[in-house]
């Protein structure tokens, strides 16, 4: 990420990446953190979580991107095409009922903004996707942008009138479906750096909804991909072929293109890189397929994996280093301790990184040690130990 995101703390990396994926999972932090850490280094966690919700002046929304994210509010307009498509298919994973639905938000017209346990609960019983009717009617109304979340309390979504939170000029824009998919194609490339069609696609999953790739009028042609990349007017260019296929068709955003060029190759001159651990939900490894086309890497998220079948671990987080991804490393904490439940290099030379990236981790997170448990290939293990030995834990 440029010295300019980097400046303008959380805000402007939000912005550059687009979207921030959220999840319930937390293990040294939750993954929204873990984003903002990546990439700006030790900032307080508290300062992360007021710069995406500010309760004073809201910057961020919620709502379906890649998957659930935290949004910059000035895109609010760009995902109409999928709030449209909502509606026009009628349900999501739950059938909301229209009266329960007209109930909520009269609820949040005349009491102000209120959250699902406000509104009269979220759960029908213990398991998470037993929802009530409440909670199923409050997320059709997200969905379809009759309501809006731009804070949470106690990690509980807080919802409100679009109307009461947005500015004027955001609320009245009313952009067709080709405007808004668009736009998006442009900040995947913007945040990715070059991009194919399978790229733009799944990013913020413009594919997964169909309907909402039509064009301006309700009969109009699907708006694809590559017509999607020449609307934004981003640069064609070619990925070179490798052993594993052909050359690929791509594109990138011809400003970022020149600026990125120019930090990277001062980069490469300087040894400027950021040594870090990766959140499993981090937008740089969304996607597995561009994960190994770009890195070489496999990666996978294995917390929705039975114990038994996983791999490398619950939570396991990628290790970025000289601009590469040389190892992964499944994290726990047991009290002022940061645990290395699994832990593999992919070389012997990223034992000092991993031993650098373990080490400040433990250190944003409150841990004053870290202990390793399994090593891979355990021959790496002593060079790994003497590297953490060097940094006092």
């Amino acid at each position: 990420m440029g010295a300019e995101a980097r400046k303008g703390g959380v805000p402007a990396m939000l912005r550059r990446l687009g979207a921030v994926q959220l999840d319930t999972i937390s293990v040294l932090a939750r993954s929204h953190e873990l984003v903002a850490y990546a990439r700006l280094g030790a900032i307080p966690r508290m300062q992360v979580e007021r710069a995406y919700w500010n309760p004073r002046r809201p910057a961020t929304f919620e709502y379906w991107s890649h998957a659930a994210c935290v949004l910059p509010l000035e895109e609010w307009p760009y995902y109409a095409f999928r709030r449209r498509a909502f509606a026009r298919r009628g349900r999501r994973w739950h059938q909301s009922h229209p009266e329960v639905c007209a109930r909520v938000l009269a609820r949040i017209r005349a009491e102000g903004p209120l959250t699902a346990t406000e509104l009269g609960g979220a759960k029908n019983g213990s398991a998470w996707w037993d929802w009530s009717d409440t909670k199923i009617a409050v997320e059709w109304l997200l969905d379809t942008g009759e309501v809006i979340c731009v804070r949470r309390t106690g990690w509980r979504r807080v919802y409100d009138l679009p109307e009461r939170v947005l500015p004027p000029a955001l609320a009245a824009t009313d952009l067709a479906d080709a405007e808004c998919v668009t736009r998006l194609a442009g900040l995947a490339a913007k945040a990715l750096g070059v991009v194919t069609a399978a790229d733009i696609s799944d990013y913020q999953r413009v594919r997964h909804t169909g309907a909402e790739l039509r064009g301006p009028g309700a009969d109009g042609p699907v708006l694809t991909a590559t017509a999607a990349a020449e609307a934004a007017g981003l640069v064609p260019v070619e990925i070179e072929a490798d052993r594993r296929g052909p050359a690929l068709r791509a594109w990138a955003d011809g400003a970022t293109l020149h600026d990125e060029t120019r930090r990277t190759l001062g980069a490469v001159r300087h040894g400027r890189h950021r040594t870090t651990l990766l959140s499993p939900f981090d937008s740089l490894v969304w996607d597995r397929k561009r994960t190994l086309r770009v890195f070489g890497f496999e990666h996978s998220l294995e917390a929705y994996v039975p114990e038994a079948k996983r791999v490398h671990g619950y939570f396991t987080m990628p290790l970025l280093a000289g601009g590469r991804l040389v190892g992964r490393v499944d994290p726990a904490r047991n009290g002022t301790t940061l645990i290395a439940r699994k832990l593999t290099m992919d070389k012997p030379t990223a034992a000092e990184p991993m031993a650098q990236a373990l080490v400040e981790a433990a250190s944003w997170v409150g841990c004053d040690a870290v202990k390793l448990q399994q090593v891979e290939p355990s021959h790496l293990e002593p060079r790994l130990r003497s590297a953490l030995s060097e940094r006092g834990t």
